[in-house]
C-alpha cells in the first residue's frame, strides 16, 4: 500500500507562544494544512503548490459548557487515510472515487475538557470539523459561536454574495440567498447591510490560485452558517444566523447531544478553476441518512407561473401546460402557488389523472410557512407540523403526485434546518421528491436525503421577470454560477426563457437581454436533477424548430462534468456527459464577442452539432468537425451562447 504522505509533527522549538503542532498533506503532497498554537489559541494555514493560500486562520468554538477557542493545550494527533467510492445520480458526476489523508488533533481547555479537530485533505479539497465528546456527566451543550476563520493574503479578491437582511423582501420572507456578487473586488469589503456573505464564496489569491469556501453536512443537528463581513482585512469568520431570522424565533446557536460533531467546513483549492468546477467535496464527506422509499425519477418540467404568473393558476391554463409538457416529452409539470383556491382539492385529483393520461407527472407548490413570515400564497400550514404534513402527503400519494416545491423558508437557524429535514424525511415515506424555493443553500443534501432534488438559493428566473437589474446582469451571473453556487449544490434556476418579452403577451414589457442560444446553453450550464424550464406554449411555433428539438432531448442528470474554459464574470464553458453523449455549453457576459479555441479531447475527430449565434445574434445550428487533436474554434457573441453536442 502506498505510504501515506501525511506527517504528524510535534515541534515546540518555534517559540513558547507559537508552535507548529501538526501537519497533513494531500495524497499528491501539493496541498498542505499546518496546525499551530498561537498564545494557546489554535490556528491553521493552507499551502498549495508551495504558495500560501490561507495565512494563520483561527479555529475553535465556544459552548455554554466551556470555551474551546482559547487557553487550549495540545494533547496529541492521529493520522489516517480514507479511500471511498460511491455512486450518485443527482450531482455533477455519477461515479466518485474520494481519497484523502486525515488528521485529528486533540486539545483540552482550562477545564481539562477535550475537543478534537479533524481534517480530511484530498488533492484539491480540505474538509474539517469539530468533534465533541461527552465531558464527564455532561451529555449536552449549546454551541454559541465559532472562532473558525479564513485569513487570505492581501492580494486576494472576492466573488461573494451578501446575506440578505432578515424579515425583509417579499412578505418578510428573507433571507433566501437571492443577491448578486462582488466582482473581483479586494477582500475586506463590508456587506451593504452588515450581515456578511453567504456560502459558497469564491476567492482569487492573486496569481497563486483560487479558493472556494463552503460547508456541508448541515442538518437538524446544527444551524447553517455564513461568512462575516471581513472587516479585518483578509479575515472572514464563520457567523451564526441573525437572531431576527424567522420572526425572531429559535436560537442562533446549535444545541448538541454529546458526543456530537459539527458540520464540515470545506475549502477547495486550485492553481486554476478546474478543481472549483469539478469538486465533489460537499458529497464526499457525508452519507445517506435514510434509504429511498422508491427509485425516484428525475427529469424536465413545464410550469406556467414563471411567465404567465398568478393569472395562469386555473384549470384551463394548467391543462395547456400539461399538454405542452406532453408535446415536449417532459416528465413533469409544476403546478405553482394558489392551486388550492383556484383549482381546489377535489379537482386536483382529476387534473393529476389528466396529466397521467398524457404521460406527465405532477409537482405541487406549498407554502412552508407557519409563524415566521407573511407570505399569502396557499396552500398554508400544510408543511410546518408533522401531523398536518403527514395527512397532506398521504393524500398526495393517493392521487399520484410525485413531488413538491416548498417555498418561503427565510432562515438558517437550527429550528429551520429541522423543518427542512422533517419535510424531506416525511416526504420520502410517501414517495415524494422535494424541491426547495425561497430557501438556503443545500449543504450535501443530494447525498444525505435520497428524495431531495434541488433548491433555488440563487437570484433565479423569477427575478428576470420582476427586475431590470436581474435582466441586465443575467449573463454576468451566468458566468459565475458554475464556479460558485452550482459548484457546491444543485441549483433549481427555472430557466430557458425563449419569449423575447418575459410575459404572456410576448410583445412588449420585460425585454430579455440574452440570446436564444444563451438560454439553451443554461439548460446544460445549470445543474439540477429536476429542471423546471420556462418554456411557453407559443414557443412551439415562434422559435426555430431546432431549439425545441434541443429542449426535447436535453438531459437533467450527468455522469461527468469538466471545466473547459472561462473566467468568472466574463465567460464560462463547461462540458457535461450523459451516457455516451457530450454537451459543451458556454456563455459570454462581455460587451464584445469572445473567440475561443476549445480543447475537447473527448470529441477528437468527431462531427458534432454546433449551436451558436451569428453576428446579428440570430440562432444557428450547423455541423462542425472537431480536429484530430480535439481542438475546435468557436465564437460566443455578447450575452450569447454556444453549445456543442456529440452525435
Amino acid at each position: 500500500m502506498k505510504t501515506l504522505l501525511l506527517t504528524v509533527i510535534c515541534l515546540f522549538t518555534l517559540s513558547v507562544a507559537t508552535a507548529q503542532i501538526a501537519q497533513v498533506s494531500s495524497p499528491n503532497d501539493k496541498l498542505k494544512v499546518e496546525l499551530l498554537l498561537v498564545q494557546s489559541k489554535p490556528f491553521y494555514t493552507v499551502i498549495y503548490d508551495n504558495k500560501t493560500i490561507l495565512e494563520a486562520s483561527p479555529l475553535g468554538l465556544t459552548t455554554n459548557e466551556g470555551d474551546f477557542s482559547n487557553n487550549l493545550t495540545f494533547v496529541n494527533a492521529k493520522s489516517g487515510h480514507i479511500d471511498k467510492s460511491y455512486s450518485q445520480a443527482k450531482i455533477k458526476k455519477s461515479q466518485i472515487h474520494y481519497q484523502a489523508n486525515t488528521l485529528t488533533c486533540t486539545f483540552v481547555n482550562s477545564n481539562n475538557d477535550s475537543i478534537d479537530i479533524t481534517f480530511q485533505v484530498s488533492n484539491n479539497d480540505i474538509a474539517f470539523r469539530y468533534e465533541l465528546p461527552a465531558w464527564g456527566n455532561t451529555r449536552a451543550c449549546v454551541v454559541e459561536r465559532e472562532a473558525t476563520g479564513y485569513k487570505f493574503p492581501v492580494q486576494t479578491t472576492t466573488f461573494i454574495s451578501e446575506m440578505m437582511s432578515p424579515m425583509n423582501a417579499f412578505a418578510r420572507t428573507s433571507p433566501s440567498y437571492e443577491t448578486g456578487y462582488t466582482n473581483d473586488e479586494p477582500v475586506g469589503k463590508a456587506s451593504g447591510n452588515g450581515d456578511g456573505y453567504v456560502f459558497p464564496g469564491l476567492f482569487r489569491v492573486g496569481d497563486d490560485g483560487w479558493v472556494l469556501l463552503s460547508e456541508t453536512g448541515v442538518r437538524s443537528l446544527y444551524c447553517a452558517s455564513h461568512l462575516s463581513d471581513g472587516k479585518e482585512e483578509g479575515l472572514y469568520t464563520v457567523e451564526f444566523p441573525n437572531v431576527k431570522q424567522n420572526n425572531g424565533f429559535g436560537s442562533t446557536g446549535a444545541q448538541m447531544a454529546l458526543p456530537g460533531v459539527t458540520p464540515w467546513r470545506t475549502i477547495t483549492v486550485g492553481s486554476n478553476l478546474t478543481p472549483i468546477v469539478e469538486t465533489t467535496i460537499p458529497f464526499d464527506v457525508v452519507d445517506p441518512l435514510y434509504e429511498p422509499s422508491q427509485e425516484y425519477q428525475y427529469g424536465r418540467s413545464t410550469w406556467s407561473w414563471i411567465v404567465w404568473m398568478d393569472g395562469s393558476m386555473n384549470w384551463n391554463d394548467q391543462v395547456t401546460y400539461i399538454d405542452l409538457a406532453s408535446e415536449l416529452g417532459f416528465e413533469y409539470i409544476l403546478i405553482d402557488a394558489l392551486w388550492d383556491d383556484n383549482i381546489g382539492y377535489e379537482r386536483m385529483k382529476e387534473l393529476v389523472a389528466y396529466a397521467k393520461s398524457k404521460n406527465v407527472d405532477v409537482f405541487l407548490w406549498y407554502n412552508s410557512n407557519g409563524g415566521f413570515n407573511d407570505a399569502p400564497q396557499g396552500p398554508h400550514n400544510k408543511m410546518n407540523t408533522s401531523i398536518a404534513r403527514k395527512k397532506e402527503m398521504k393524500w398526495l400519494q393517493e392521487i399520484g403526485v410525485k413531488g413538491l416545491k416548498v417555498d418561503f423558508f427565510g432562515g438558517d437557524k437550527q429550528e429551520t434546518m429541522r423543518l427542512y429535514e422533517d419535510i424531506l424525511s416525511d416526504a420520502n415515506d410517501y414517495g415524494l421528491m422535494i424541491v426547495f424555493h425561497g430557501c438556503t443553500l443545500p449543504r450535501g443534501w443530494e447525498r444525505m436525503y435520497p428524495n431531495y432534488v434541488g433548491s433555488e438559493a440563487v437570484l433565479a428566473s423569477e427575478m428576470l421577470i420582476f427586475s431590470d437589474y436581474a435582466r441586465d446582469n443575467e449573463a454576468f451571473f451566468a458566468t459565475l454560477h458554475p464556479f460558485i453556487r452550482n459548484a457546491v449544490g444543485s441549483m433549481e434556476f427555472g430557466g430557458v426563457l425563449l419569449n423575447k418579452y418575459l410575459n404572456k403577451g410576448n410583445k412588449v414589457g420585460q425585454e430579455r437581454q440574452t440570446t436564444d442560444i444563451f438560454q439553451l446553453a443554461t439548460a446544460v450550464l445549470y445543474q439540477n436533477p429536476v429542471q423546471m424550464f420556462a418554456l411557453t406554449p407559443n414557443n412551439l411555433t415562434d422559435v426555430p424548430a431546432f431549439e425545441i428539438d434541443f429542449m426535447k432531448e436535453v438531459p437533467t442528470t450527468w455522469d461527468e462534468t469538466i471545466y473547459i474554459d472561462g473566467t468568472p464574470g466574463k465567460y464560462a464553458v463547461i462540458a457535461r456527459r450523459h451516457g455516451n453523449t457530450w454537451y459543451v455549453a458556454g456563455v459570454n457576459a462581455q460587451e464584445t464577442a469572445v473567440k475561443l479555441k476549445l480543447n475537447l479531447p473527448m470529441l477528437a475527430n468527431q462531427k458534432v452539432r454546433l449551436y451558436s449565434d451569428d453576428n446579428k445574434l440570430n440562432p444557428t445550428l450547423k455541423e462542425a468537425q472537431v480536429k484530430k487533436d480535439g481542438a475546435v474554434d468557436v465564437i460566443i457573441q455578447p450575452k450569447g451562447g454556444m453549445i456543442i453536442v456529440s452525435n
